[in-house]
């Protein structure tokens, strides 16, 4: 049984920092390139941050370019998402996600490539 199990969500001021953590179980991790959605209220799901298995290749999207850094441990079976310059409309439940994928060195912005989910992480920004 896999499980993705997301972490250190909360609360933060604008400006503010938070690193969240994915552990994941019941999977080969160094087979699966990782990601990270989110969803604001009324919005859908969109692609935050992704990285491929190797873990030498990371993709953003412009949103968070420059403030969020996304990283893997394999020794671990985790992956964690350090935010940084936080903004209100960073607002949203922070998911990870899992894509089997056979290149070492490729990642996916593409929530159909992810097959394996965790529940999510609230994160909230206040102004």
């Amino acid at each position: 049984q896999f499980q993705l199990a997301e972490s250190g969500g909360g609360l933060v001021q604008t400006g503010g920092s938070l690193r969240l953590s994915c552990g994941v179980s019941g999977l080969t991790f160094n087979n699966y390139a990782m990601g990270w959605f989110r969803q604001a209220p009324g919005k859908e799901r969109e692609f935050v941050a992704a990285i491929s298995r190797g873990g030498r290749n990371a993709r953003y999207a412009d949103a968070v370019k420059g403030r969020f850094t996304i990283s893997r441990d394999d020794a671990k079976n985790t992956m964690a998402l350090q935010m940084s310059s936080l903004k209100p409309e960073d607002t949203a439940v922070y998911s990870c996600a899992a894509s089997f994928i056979i290149e070492r060195e490729v990642t996916s912005v593409y929530e159909r490539d992810y097959g394996y989910w965790g529940q999510g992480t609230q994160v909230t920004v206040s102004s």
